[in-house]
C-alpha cells in the first residue's frame, strides 16, 4: 500500500475505505451486508489500508458502530475519520457530537474529525471554536472539512488557527472540479483532498449499461445512470478497458489510479465485498504512463452527460419504471 507523504501522526493510505454503505439499507446490499462489512474491514487492515471514513449521519450512527466493532483493537493503529453534520454548529454542540461519535466508534480520540458540509447560513467560526477545544483536550487529532470550496476551506483554517488537514469532496473522472483549485492548493499547502465517490457510484466500473442499469435507491437517483448517460459513457468505459488490459487490471482500478496520480489525493471507495476491497487496494500500486493518462483525460472530457434540470423528467420516468 502507498501512503501520502505528509507529517501526520499515523500514515494515511492512498486508498481508504468509505463506509456510507454500512448500516444503510438504501444501497440495496442485502440483509447480510453487516456481517460482510466486518469482513471487508478486516481484509482492508490486512492489505495495509489505514484510512477508514464514516459519519454520524451514515445509518444514523450504525456505520460508526459497525466500523468501530470491526476494527476492534486495531482502532488505535489506523486513522479513524468521522464527520459532524452541521445542523446546529455551535461550539458546545460540536463537542457533544464528537463525544457521541467517539463512543459509538469505541475510540479514545477521533483521528480526523470533519465538518460534513458547509452550513449555508452559519459561518465556520463557532464550529472551529469547538474543533479547537476538542483538539486541545486530545479528543480530536486533525480537523477536516467536506464539500467545501477553496475560499471556505481557507476561511475554516483561519477560524481554527491551525491547519484543516483535508477536504473530502466528490472527485472522479466524471466529477473533475477539484482539479481546478482544490488539488493545486493541497499540493502547495501540504493538505489532502479525500475523493469520495471516486468510481462515480460504480459508473466507472463498466458493470452497467443502458440495458443493465443498477439497482438500489442511491444509484437510481443518480442521473449518471440514466440510459442516455450510460450510452454516452460507452467510449469512456472502452478507454478504461483498454488501459486496464495493458495493466492486467479492471476499469475500476484504472479509474482509481487516475485520481491517485495526484500525490495529495487519497480515495475512499466503498466496497460491497472482500474481493472488491482487494481490487480497490491493488489500484494504489498502478502507475499510469503519460500517454495512458492523456487518453483517460481526453475520454473524460469528451463525456457529456445529461444532468441538472434536463435530467429530471428522465429520472422521474426511470423511478416510475417506464
Amino acid at each position: 500500500m502507498r501512503f501520502v507523504q505528509l507529517d501526520t501522526p499515523k500514515p494515511i493510505s492512498k486508498i481508504g475505505l468509505g463506509t456510507w454503505q454500512f448500516g444503510s439499507k438504501e444501497w440495496g446490499y442485502g440483509a447480510d451486508y453487516e456481517r460482510r462489512a466486518a469482513d471487508i474491514v478486516r481484509r482492508a487492515l490486512d492489505l495495509g489500508v489505514t484510512l477508514f471514513d464514516t459519519a454520524e449521519l451514515y445509518g444514523f450512527g450504525r456505520s460508526e458502530r459497525i466500523l468501530g466493532a470491526a476494527l476492534g483493537e486495531d482502532r488505535a493503529k489506523v486513522v479513524v475519520a468521522s464527520k459532524i453534520f452541521p445542523v446546529l454548529p455551535l461550539a458546545p454542540v460540536v463537542q457533544q457530537r464528537a463525544v457521541a461519535s467517539a463512543a459509538r466508534l469505541g475510540v479514545a480520540g477521533i483521528d480526523l474529525y470533519q465538518v460534513h458540509q458547509p452550513n449555508p447560513v452559519v459561518s465556520d467560526l463557532p464550529t472551529m471554536r469547538g474543533m479547537r477545544a476538542l483538539q486541545d483536550v486530545g479528543l480530536v487529532g486533525e480537523v477536516g472539512v467536506s464539500n467545501y470550496n477553496l475560499r471556505r476551506w481557507r476561511f475554516a483554517e483561519a477560524a481554527l488557527g491551525r491547519r484543516v488537514l483535508s477536504n473530502q469532496v466528490r472527485y472522479s473522472m466524471l466529477d473533475r472540479g477539484p482539479e481546478q483549485d482544490l488539488i493545486p492548493y493541497a499540493e502547495q499547502a501540504g493538505r489532502i483532498v479525500i475523493a469520495y465517490s471516486p468510481l462515480a457510484q460504480g459508473f466507472l466500473s463498466g458493470r452497467y449499461d443502458a440495458h443493465h442499469p443498477p439497482s438500489g435507491a442511491v444509484r437510481r437517483a443518480n442521473p449518471y445512470f440514466l440510459p442516455v448517460n450510460l450510452e454516452r459513457g460507452t467510449t469512456l468505459i472502452a478507454t478504461l478497458r483498454a488501459v486496464a488490459d495493458a495493466h492486467d487490471a479492471t476499469p475500476s482500478q484504472i479509474a482509481l489510479a487516475y485520481l491517485l496520480r495526484h500525490p495529495n489525493v487519497v480515495a475512499i471507495p466503498g466496497a460491497s465485498s472482500v474481493e472488491q476491497m482487494e481490487r480497490n487496494a491493488a489500484a494504489a500500486e498502478i502507475d499510469l504512463a503519460d500517454d495512458e493518462y492523456a487518453a483517460l483525460v481526453a475520454a473524460a472530457h469528451a463525456f457529456r452527460p445529461v444532468t441538472g434540470l434536463a435530467a429530471v423528467p428522465q429520472l422521474i420516468r426511470a423511478r416510475a419504471g417506464r
